[in-house]
């Protein structure tokens, strides 16, 4: 595989006449030079993440000068549109409503579980926002807002954390994977998806998401490989924020980036502020336009910060100082960006009322949804194991249907 310098795929093989085997069709030389001849620079440094993390909107809410947003020759990015700006904002407000909503019904009783994102919203709403209606999303269980901003239903996001048996929406329906507690196997999901519209012909790309932890996981490898070697559309985006669990970064990996990783797969990697939901629209937006133009898979890394407990039943003092997650309070996407917004008079105290209220409505939704109860079949914990139920399963059943008949003839 070799990728030219307008960010292309070179056809990979012709089939050798002789044996029917595949050869390469441009060798790495002449992309290099192509490389050169367009950009200045070699295929390398374009596969290379830029050598400053790109950032766009500072953590004070300013726009950084185009010379400290840390983009070279082969990593430039524009500004997202007015339009799309205002929209993610009312999606970070959603969001972080939506976490902040989600650890009072746990503390409540009214929801088993929740891994939390608050402080991590930008990252979540740049990944939905990037998407065409017929790409596909593969979340990990920290993404419920991605989720969300995705279109799915709150509620029924929320149904797998409530301890149901189901995941509670129709991956086909959205085109987002169902979350799942198991690390990483959504990549290799999502290279799927994506080898299959590849072969039908489809225009379609993949985002699958993942944390810093599932870096170090065996399935991350052969995720990347597999896309890599079959030259799929797919965009795998690390969240990295700083922790997997209670372990640090700087017990997991000793490479200079996660982005890094990359060009060891033939692919191109980048580094975003996970926290300036500007950058992340545009390095997301490019990398998305990338895949779908043939370039092959890419790797995004943004580093973020989980401000709060890995999961409610996490004590998250245990392994960082309270000092260490002030640092990064002063680096809130959520304040970032209505700061941004507001200097550049797109944003009112009028509108951000309304977006407020938006944020609102869809916590009382949750509240009310999740305060329902739900109706229990206990034969459905034989109906879903298999399509043929086998002879086990069904003896097994009518062993519980028979305890039950007794049990309310006995009352």
């Amino acid at each position: 595989m070799t990728i030219s310098a307008d960010h292309t795929a070179q056809d990979p093989a012709t089939n050798d006449p002789a044996s029917g085997a595949p050869t390469q069709s441009h060798s790495t030389e002449d992309a290099a030079s192509e490389a050169v001849r367009k950009f200045g620079i070699t295929v390398e440094d374009y596969m290379l993440p830029a050598r400053h993390q790109i950032q766009i909107v500072g953590p004070d809410g300013t726009l950084n000068p185009h010379t400290e947003q840390g983009a070279q020759p082969g990593h430039e990015y524009t500004l997202p549109g007015d339009e799309d700006l205002v929209a993610a904002y009312e999606q970070l407000v959603i969001g972080r409503r939506v976490n902040d909503q989600n650890s009072a019904l746990v503390r409540q009783g009214r929801m088993a579980v929740y891994p939390s994102s608050h402080g991590q919203e930008a990252c979540q709403v740049a990944a939905a926002l990037c998407l065409s209606q017929g790409d596909w999303m593969f979340p990990t269980y920290r993404d419920s807002v991605a989720v969300m901003a995705r279109g799915v239903d709150p509620v029924q996001t929320m149904t797998l954390f409530r301890g149901d048996w189901h995941g509670g929406y129709n991956p086909a329906e959205h085109k987002v994977g169902i979350q799942c507690t198991p690390l990483t196997t959504q990549l290799l999901h999502g290279v799927g998806v994506a080898h299959a519209a590849k072969l039908r012909g489809e225009d379609t790309v993949v985002l699958a998401m993942c944390g810093d932890g599932a870096t170090s996981e065996g399935d991350f490898h052969e995720a990347l490989n597999f896309a890599a070697v079959f030259h799929l559309p797919v965009v795998f985006f690390v969240q990295n924020n700083q922790y997997a669990i209670s372990v640090p970064l700087a017990h997991q990996s000793v490479a200079p980036s996660l982005a890094h990783k990359a060009v060891g797969y033939g692919m191109a990697g980048e580094r975003v502020d996970g926290n300036d939901v500007v950058a992340l629209l545009a390095v997301l937006g490019r990398a998305v336009k990338l895949a779908r133009e043939g370039s092959g898979p890419l790797l995004v890394e943004a580093h973020t910060y989980r401000m709060q407990a890995h999961t409610n039943a996490d004590d998250a003092t245990r392994y960082r100082q309270d000092s260490e997650v002030a640092e990064w309070v002063a680096k809130d996407p959520l304040s970032r960006m209505n700061t941004y917004l507001a200097g550049r008079g797109l944003l009112d105290d009028g509108r951000a009322a309304a977006i407020a209220e938006k944020a609102e409505a869809v916590a009382a939704q949750l509240r009310d949804g999740l305060s329902e109860d739900v109706p229990v079949d206990p034969q459905d914990l034989f109906k879903y194991v298999f399509s043929t139920p086998t002879a086990q399963l069904k003896e097994q059943s009518a062993m519980l249907a028979d305890e039950l008949a007794r049990e309310e003839a006995a009352k």
